[in-house]
């Protein structure tokens, strides 16, 4: 039931988080000649990361020549992933709840519908696994690339200790870190979901099965013995009291000799 509930939220926070973002940073280069200087430069990105196409102009500090630089990485292949997974997943849950709600009969008439079900949970669990792992890396490259620091180390206006240069505004990158969170939380979900799916398969059923069969043999086995045994005891118990009685009647046939004996004297 968690699955169901909380399945399509976490997928939506995923991609939205992720496939909804953009960003900015704001760099000024302040010029010995105040003419030349940009105290505003504006760098925006978003979604999905191909820094390496981000282009922007910032002066030389030489006269009006302006200088043209991009950002540097392309992150773009491991969010497109995420994303895609997210999305993929999404889908796949819906359509899970509905048919979990309206049509649970023909889910259970064979093994087919828990057999699928389970083989794609493991499946989007790898891959939400994969996808969170390799969008945390992009992610992780996104952010040094943005970093206005290692902008400002890109402008030759900057190498020069005349010139002033400084960050305005830095990128705000939360909602990137959520969309890394819930990724591994759709993965811990989908994971500990393969439990209980595989639970509706035939597999966990035989398997049942084929434990249960040798315990019913050996108890059947076992109450076998228990009464071979006390059929055993009753008869030696029998023999051990046919064996008694012949000795007893010696026995008793022991004080006639000396009787006799004593007579005869």
């Amino acid at each position: 039931m968690c699955m169901v509930i909380f399945a399509p939220l976490f997928a939506i926070f995923a991609f939205a988080t992720c496939g909804g973002y953009s960003g900015g940073l704001r760099l000024s280069v302040d010029c010995v000649n105040k003419t030349e200087s940009n105290l505003s430069i504006d760098i925006a990105f978003a979604y999905p990361f191909r820094l390496h196409q981000v282009t922007f102009e910032v002066p030389t500090c030489e006269g009006k020549e302006r200088q043209k630089l991009a950002l540097i990485g392309d992150s773009s292949s491991s969010a497109e992933f995420f994303v895609t997974v997210a999305v993929f997943a999404f889908l796949y849950s819906l359509a899970a709840t509905v048919v979990y709600i309206f049509f649970q009969n023909k889910y259970r008439e064979n093994n087919r519908g828990p057999l699928i079900d389970f083989i794609v949970t493991v499946v989007f669990s790898f891959l939400w696994l994969v996808g969170s792992s390799a969008w945390a890396k992009g992610l992780s490259d996104v952010k040094v690339a943005t970093d206005p620091k290692e902008v400002l180390l890109l402008m030759s206006a900057c190498k020069q200790p005349a010139n002033k240069c400084m960050a305005v505004h830095s990128p705000v990158m939360s909602s990137l870190n959520t969309s890394v969170v819930f990724g591994f939380l759709n993965f811990i979900l989908w994971a500990g979901n393969i439990w209980f799916v595989f639970k509706e398969t035939g597999w966990h059923s035989s398997g049942q099965r084929y434990l249960s069969d040798p315990m019913e043999k050996h108890s059947s086995s076992y109450n076998q013995g228990g009464y071979n045994q006390d059929s055993y005891g009753s008869s030696s118990g029998y023999n051990q009291q046919a064996s008694l009685g012949p000795s007893s009647d010696e026995f008793g046939q022991q004080p006639a000799g000396p009787t006799s004996f004593t007579n005869q004297i």
